[in-house]
């Protein structure tokens, strides 16, 4: 079962070290980035992603300071782990841990037009293209 947990001096040095596949690496920020992007956005909420007390990824996601909705503005698994389903679960997850949030009503996400594996992963769970392109991504909307 995926569960999160906080980065912390335990963890922190695995989590840096989790890798995305060599063809995924222009998709997605390394974590070191994004726990340095959380330092100076204190918003953003990094959490490491475990299957059965295995560290498997990282998610970071937040309420955007500009639009003041929720955006998950990262999510990744360890290549050694990818294709279990951790994903999806770990999207699912956090789909419930941000609608717990009653006061909002839509989740952002944004990726690569190139990356189809998120595209679909995705539009499985619901997320549409909202028609907005942001840096080069595509921009898509989970309303709930």
């Amino acid at each position: 079962m995926i569960e999160f947990k906080e980065i912390d001096r335990h963890n922190f040095f695995d989590v840096i070290d989790l890798r995305v596949a060599e063809e995924q690496k222009s998709f997605v920020a390394p974590n070191v980035f994004s726990l340095a992007q959380a330092k100076a956005f204190p918003e953003c909420i990094c959490l490491a992603i475990y299957q059965d007390d295995v560290l498997v990824g990282f998610t970071m996601y937040c309420i955007d300071s500009d639009d003041k909705e929720y955006w998950i503005y990262r999510l990744m698994i360890d290549a050694k782990h990818q294709s279990k389903g951790y994903g999806k679960e770990a999207m699912e997850k956090l789909i419930e841990r941000i609608k717990q949030d009653q006061e909002h009503k839509v989740i952002y996400l944004s990726f690569e037009p190139e990356n189809n594996l998120a595209k679909g992963l995705y539009e499985k769970l619901g997320f549409e293209a909202d028609g907005r392109i942001i840096d080069g991504e595509i921009v898509y909307k989970l309303t709930y």
